[in-house]
């Protein structure tokens, strides 16, 4: 019976403690391929913008993303030829943040082939919305010391 009892409260703070259901269903619509169609601005302007210190925006649009949710990792290829083009490798989390809202906290990593990071940092965007076609990102950056908001709108490849 003591057992069975220290059994009992040990299943129960895994579960309690485990990822929350809502980021295991987001991480199943996750997976698979995702082609960025289009980034815009929360404010008008022509802005000069470098997407997560890699490439303009321009050259961001038109991405395609594999995300592989099983070990939160990823490639996302720049296609265009007129941009520093090939595959970048990254890590992943999505952290739930209100549960009211269901909005998440979507955490990108760079890394190199073997999933290491040379530099150790990363970036935060909120994952605003997510359907089984389409997803759309939210990065808030400062602008002029106020907020400005890089929205990235993709959409499922089917595969």
């Amino acid at each position: 019976m003591k057992k069975l009892l220290l059994f009992s409260t040990a299943l129960l703070l895994l579960v309690a403690c485990g990822t929350p259901k809502t980021v295991i269903q987001s991480k199943k619509v996750l997976k698979g391929n995702w082609t960025l169609d289009a980034i815009s601005y929360s404010e008008t302007g022509t802005f000069d913008v470098t997407i997560f210190n890699d490439v303009t925006k321009d050259c961001f649009e038109g991405t395609t993303w594999r995300f592989i949710p099983n070990n939160n990792s990823g490639i996302y290829t720049v296609n265009d030829t007129d941009c520093a083009t090939g595959d970048r490798n990254f890590i992943f989390t999505v952290q739930e943040i209100d549960k009211e809202t269901g909005l998440y906290d979507f955490l990108l990593k760079p890394t190199n082939t073997k999933g290491k990071s040379d530099t150790n940092s990363g970036f935060r965007v909120q994952l605003a919305q997510l359907t089984e076609s389409s997803m759309q990102w939210q990065q808030t950056v400062s602008l002029d010391g106020k907020p400005f908001t890089i929205f990235m709108n993709f959409s499922k490849t089917i595969e």
